[in-house]
């Protein structure tokens, strides 16, 4: 049912769902709407079955162009070279079924969150039930330490807070009122009056009636939201993809011509056949899909150390490229811990320092400020936090309770008043507990232990025995009393004094503080029942207390290298906007461009909202589905996203994200299973870390696919231009798979291990259409491919033309040692190697001198002389080869160095 439940009162409720508030539904109602409305739990409608994810392994078109290469070899009796390929092709496929079925278990996580048992009223008795069989209509009892079972109107509320941040991405929990009577428009975060599925009881108790199940719950809507993401391929994904189009048409292209030009230059047809098949698979760089996934998956590692778990390996390359961090703020860029920070007293004001457990200079504030000491003390005797561990000589306290409480007993505990002392000598022994409607809470303690109750409470009671506490809304506890307490003198509280409170007041609210007041009296008795609500009038007005939800210690840094790198940080939060506001410019996040919330975004047009995000990188008051748009309008102007959270409305927003990122310790499973990586620590700065580590391995996939290309288009080049100056086929079939298997394997890979460069996080980003198959990458390719195939096509003619019998191996012999001179400076593509220090890549130097012996072999072996039809070349020829290598290796440093200049 679509309805505005909470526009409703109860009574009005029961009656649309025509249950009994006393007795709840019976039986065989129950009976009969769970079979109408189905069970109470979230579908798994479109997940898909292993054999189907498999089966997708092999959908892309660089691995069915594998799959044709291999064919092709085994057409020419290649059969060791068609198993390698398909190897690689199997071993790829396998690598993404195992990430991609973990994927589906996103559906599953927020399905567990509905599994459990509910107490509910049937029949006119309480009854525990499994919480799937629950139908609307059902009157469901709550109280401390309950999950909501379903989404529902609250019937009764006594000091309920329900911690909402998994939904909501509100920090605070909200305190609910049954009473209250809301506007149809009231935003989710808003409602206080309900309940929803996946949400907490962390204090109080209460009841409510149940108007949605499973899917129609505000969690369902977010698993059909997550079912309708399709998580977006990273650009590199994207343009590997493309490039296999190009490449498909492009070999057949060149394979037609060059098998049409050599039999026109009177090669046998079955030589030709035999060559032009050869070249179509020494053209597809087979092992790319490999070396891709290795790399990524050593970066993986190195990730995992530094607290980054990497659960799909695309995004370990995703990460090199984001242009966008999208950060939920509550548990992301703050602790998702309330903490005292401000306490305010007449004519005084403390700022605590956040992160100390015990901050020095606490108890001096205490010893010159009697009221600061009894704001701390009446905070934590007015309160029902429990603190453990009391006796810890760090002061590493540990409180339970609602977090706004748990946060007074802890700012006391750091001043040195422990809860469990205070309330030895200051026993509670009435009190009025807090309603939302007073918006205060009121204690009653004594009498006061002789010699063993602190010397501010004996100052201040001046011979009472009893204290009476009340804390609450400064606009609650300011009317009630009549005196301001100075620095153990009572004054009276006049307007200059109301004013000063006030005042006071708004500038905490305005740096989007949670603000209480506490208020204290004398008593000479505890009051007789009758007679409690006197206890709050007449106070004396002690001071305030500002409490908020901290950022965490080391984002701000980590935001700034993100500013350094060319990286925006944008907040995207549920919570108040000048919360938001607050926190982002605590952390460095550009407020300039204001603050827009999310009724604003729903009314935008997408052409709108991509304006918006260029300015604006703060947003508050967000839904899920506006997280979405968010994303998709960053993706519009081809910037890659990461985007972070921890909570159940995050999760369709992370699936879409190019990169998600979950965290690890207060993330939900939903979260966890949408993202590509999960932070084991929670630690913003660690984002920071795995982006450098993604740009270095960025780095060396670019370097290595370059390195590829360019020497795979040279062989092509080669074959194919030969006959345009008059000579015979220039390799033989053997040759070019032998030079295509000993330079596309270790070479590459070693690129892939180059360790990263100090000024990678002064680059920017990169946008999409910058990747390695833009206008720069293409340049870089086709210049180096060029250059390759002009040398050594041009020794090949000297060769040829002066009857030199050696000519072919020749031919081969420059082309593999010109490719390997193309490794070494590849090693960098915005510095000279030598910058680099020649040992600081030993696996690239093995490889390259791997290559050159095992291409000596062949030359200077006689049974692989025969099976290659290669010739022995003299000491001469050699330098001439080693000279054209060293040729190629200056003219590759110099266009790299030029490319990379001009882009800067």
């Amino acid at each position: 049912m679509n309805q505005a439940w909470h526009s409703l009162t109860s009574e009005e409720v029961a009656s649309r769902l025509d249950v009994d508030l006393r007795h709840g539904l019976s039986e065989t109602e129950a009976d009969n709407r769970l079979a109408s409305s189905g069970p109470n739990a979230i579908p798994s409608a479109g997940a898909r079955a292993p054999w189907r994810i498999f089966t997708e392994q092999f959908s892309g078109m660089l691995v069915q162009i594998l799959v044709a290469a291999a064919v092709f070899a085994l057409t020419i009796g290649e059969a060791l070279e068609a198993g390698v390929i398909l190897a690689i092709v199997l071993l790829n496929a396998v690598l993404g079924f195992l990430q991609e079925s973990r994927a589906e278990k996103a559906l599953e996580a927020l399905r567990r969150m509905a599994v459990g048992r509910a107490t509910v009223r049937r029949g006119g008795r309480i009854c525990e039930i499994p919480a799937d069989r629950l139908v609307p209509g059902d009157i469901v009892l709550l109280q401390t330490g309950d999950g909501a079972p379903a989404d529902g109107r609250l019937l009764e509320s006594i000091d309920l807070s329900v911690q909402e941040s998994a939904l909501t991405g509100e920090s605070v929990p909200v305190r609910k009122d049954a009473a209250a009577v809301l506007e149809p428009a009231t935003a989710l975060a808003d409602r206080t009056n309900r309940v929803h599925l996946g949400t907490q009881v962390v204090y109080g108790r209460g009841s409510f009636i149940v108007t949605e199940t499973g899917p129609s719950t505000a969690l369902g809507a977010t698993a059909r939201l997550l079912e309708s993401v399709t998580a977006e391929p990273t650009p590199l994904q994207k343009q590997l993809d493309g490039f296999a189009r190009t490449l498909a048409y492009g070999v057949a292209g060149v394979t037609i011509v060059v098998l049409l030009l050599g039999i026109a230059g009177g090669e046998s047809f079955r030589t030709m056949i035999l060559t032009a098949v050869s070249l179509a698979v020494a053209a597809v760089p087979e092992s790319l899909t490999a070396l891709v996934a290795i790399t990524l998956a050593l970066g993986a590692q190195k990730m995992l150390k530094q607290g980054a778990l990497i659960r799909r390996l695309p995004a370990v390359e995703a990460l090199g490229s984001v242009k966008v961090i999208c950060a939920d703020k509550t548990g992301t860029m703050t602790e998702n811990r309330m903490t005292v920070s401000v306490l305010d007293v007449a004519e005084h004001r403390l700022e605590l320092k956040l992160g100390e457990p015990d901050a020095e200079g606490l108890a001096a504030e205490i010893a010159g400020h009697p009221a600061i000491d009894l704001l701390l003390i009446g905070g934590a005797l007015c309160n029902d936090g429990l603190i453990e561990n009391p006796e810890d000589p760090h002061g590493a306290y540990r409180v339970l309770g609602e977090p706004t409480e748990a946060a007074l007993v802890l700012a006391a505990a750091r001043g040195g008043r422990l809860k469990t002392e205070l309330e030895a000598a200051l026993p509670r022994t009435g009190e009025i507990p807090f309603d939302a409607g007073r918006k205060l809470m009121t204690t009653v303690h004594g009498p006061a232990a002789d010699g063993a109750c602190p010397g501010v409470v004996v100052r201040y009671l001046a011979g009472g025995r009893f204290l009476g506490l009340t804390k609450g809304a400064v606009e609650a506890v300011l009317p009630r009393a009549d005196t301001l307490w100075v620095d153990g003198d009572e004054q009276p509280l006049d307007a200059a004094w109301h004013e000063r409170i006030v005042q006071a007041h708004d500038t905490l609210a305005e740096k989007g503080m949670r603000v209480l007041a506490l208020g204290a009296r004398r008593l000479d008795a505890p009051p007789p029942a009758a007679a409690k609500a006197t206890l709050e009038s007449g106070l004396s007005f002690i001071g305030l207390i500002g409490i908020y939800d901290p950022p965490r210690p080391a984002v701000m840094q980590a935001i700034a290298e993100c500013r350094q790198a060319g990286i925006k940080a944008v907040m995207i939060t549920g919570d108040h906007p000048l919360t938001a506001r607050h926190i982002a410019e605590e952390v460095g996040i550009d407020t300039s461009g204001g603050v827009i919330g999310g009724s604003e975004i729903a009314a935008m047009t997408p052409a709108k909202l991509r304006n918006a995000v260029k300015r604006c990188a703060v947003f508050a008051r967000v839904a899920p589905e506006d997280k979405l748009r968010l994303i998709e309008a960053y993706q519009s102007e081809g910037w890659s996203v990461a985007m972070t959270g921890d909570g159940v409305n995050d999760a369709p927003a992370l699936k879409k994200a190019d990169i998600g990122i979950a965290m690890g310790r207060i993330g939900t499973d939903v979260a966890k299973e949408a993202a590509q990586i999960v932070l084991l620590d929670d630690n913003f700065a660690t984002i920071t870390a795995a982006v450098r580590q993604g740009r270095a391995i960025y780095d060396n996939l670019i370097k290595f696919i370059v390195y590829l290309l360019s020497c795979n288009l040279s062989e092509i080049a080669v074959v194919t231009f030969a006959p345009f100056l008059g000579m015979p086929l220039p390799l033989l079939p053997l040759q070019i798979l032998w030079m295509n298997l000993v330079t596309d394997g270790l070479p590459a890979l070693a690129l892939g291990m180059e360790p990263p460069e100090d000024c990678l996080m002064e680059r920017p980003s990169l946008s999409a259409s910058e990747l390695i198959f833009g206008r720069r990458g293409l340049n870089l390719m086709l210049a180096v491919g060029a250059l390759i195939t002009e040398l050594s096509l041009g020794v090949g003619l000297a060769y040829w033309l002066g009857g030199s019998g050696a000519w072919q191996t020749m031919l081969l012999t420059v082309l593999v040692f010109s490719q390997m001179a193309v490794a070494l400076a590849l090693r960098s593509r915005s510095r000279p190697v030598g910058q680099l220090g020649w040992g600081s890549n030993p696996a690239l130097l093995g490889a390259v001198a791997a290559t050159v012996l095992l291409q000596l072999a062949i030359v200077y072996l006689p049974p692989l002389q025969a099976a290659f039809h290669t010739t022995a070349l003299s000491l001469g020829d050699l330098a001439v080869a080693g000279a054209v290598a060293a040729a190629v290796f200056l003219g590759t440093e110099r266009i790299k160095l030029a490319g990379f200049l001009r882009r800067g």
